[in-house]
């Protein structure tokens, strides 16, 4: 395989050839068929191309053979969000009367389809400290169907034991599903660790301009092909210009990844002793309990780390007021650095028992590294920690426009 960056810019050429270097926008609802039998052979074909793009769209298919490259996968496909790529795998792939292992420690939305959305469908799930590998195969029945993963984990950058996992899965013919939004193919390729499928929230670091709402899928192409017809009857479909400027984030994927891990590390690396910050959770970190299991999996830690304030609530808000850089808002993964307090986002997706429940610290801020220069984002974190170190009374800070 060619390296990361000449896989970004040219695994998809053979795709849908022509003589634009820019791909063109195909933004069209339908394809025209010379004839019946062509027309016959287009409609049957499984994540098609130019058939109708509800069934797939040459923008889908050139994205789509880009990160199968990426991770490493027989194939892959892409869907209106990454919120659309779980649904639509899980809904494809079990039934009812099915039964269906997750993480505690996972993102929001992905512990709501466990706990709220599969027990309607008749569905039976049963969630487990990912940390724990023997704990997957305690969970086991003989009605296991499907198991989710997620590593690092959001928000807590837990580590799962993906070889552990894939290995106990494949014994008891189970497939198993892998969250690889947080690590991203550069740093992590779970197929290569017996990970059947991967999926990812493609409107996080893969599009990495947020810009765009999507979501993408990796795996064998008989696999994907179950999906597929489930996202065709559900309508889960990525319109042709947001597939293509999924594809424009992806070509520059390798060089922002490197930023986002010094980034990262920088910042987790400058707070784990401040007076200010209680914990700092990155698997970058020696500290961090998974860290052996991290650095056996990865190739590096991304750019996402947790931190619980020493002042709990209260502090954990008023830092996020005295970040510059770092703006309060939901996602990740893009050139520009985000900061959100996880409780307060996920209330409406989980109970408060929930939240609790899984785990994440009421007083917890999930901060993401942007592209920004290192020294800017350290000073300016530093300098927000500092504004609340137990016993200094916290001032707002109002939003300023940044300039240079």
């Amino acid at each position: 395989m060619a390296g990361t960056s000449t896989v970004a810019v040219h695994a998809d050429r053979h795709v849908h050839p022509n003589r634009a270097v820019a791909p063109p926008i195909y933004q069209t609802a339908t394809f025209w068929a010379d004839d019946a039998d062509q027309f016959a052979r287009v409609a049957a074909e499984s994540r098609g191309k130019d058939f109708y793009t509800r069934y797939g769209n040459p923008n889908h298919a050139q994205v789509a053979a880009v990160i199968a490259e990426l991770e490493g996968t027989e194939a892959a496909m892409v869907t209106a969000s990454g919120m659309a790529a779980l649904t639509t795998s899980v809904v494809g792939l079990v039934s009812a009367g099915d039964h269906v292992i997750g993480q505690k420690a996972t993102y929001g939305g992905t512990a709501s389809v466990l706990l709220n959305l599969l027990p309607r469908l008749g569905i039976s799930t049963t969630v487990l400290d990912q940390t724990d590998p023997d704990a997957f195969e305690k969970a086991l029945t003989p009605k296991t169907r499907l198991i989710l993963v997620e590593s690092p984990s959001n928000p807590l950058l837990q580590v799962t034991d993906l070889s552990a996992v894939a290995a106990l899965a494949k014994a008891h013919n189970v497939i198993t599903l892998a969250d690889n939004t947080f690590a991203t193919p550069l740093n992590s390729r779970p197929a290569d660790l017996g990970i059947d499928v991967v999926w990812h929230s493609a409107t996080k670091y893969l599009n990495g301009h947020t810009d765009v709402s999507a979501g993408v899928l990796a795996g064998p192409a008989g696999i994907l092909n179950r999906i597929w017809e489930t996202g065709v009857l559900t309508g889960a479909t990525l319109g042709p210009f947001d597939a293509w400027l999924l594809l424009r984030g992806v070509r520059t994927l390798p060089l922002r990844v490197a930023r986002h891990n010094a980034n990262g590390l920088a910042l987790a690396e400058a707070l784990e002793n401040h007076p200010a910050i209680a914990k700092v959770h990155y698997p970058g970190l020696a500290s961090h309990p998974q860290h052996e299991l991290a650095c056996k999996q990865m190739g590096g830690f991304g750019g996402v780390l947790a931190l619980e304030l020493t002042g709990g609530f209260g502090a954990a808000d008023a830092f996020l007021g005295q970040l510059t850089y770092a703006r309060r808002s939901a996602s990740l993964g893009g050139v520009e650095s985000l900061a959100v307090h996880p409780a307060s986002m996920w209330r409406g997706m989980l109970s408060e028992q929930q939240i609790v429940e899984s785990g994440v610290p009421l007083g917890l801020v999930r901060l993401a590294a942007g592209t920004e220069d290192t020294l800017d984002l350290v000073g300016d974190v530093l300098a927000a920690a500092e504004e609340v170190v137990p016993g200094k009374p916290a001032k707002n800070k109002p939003e300023e426009e940044v300039t240079r």
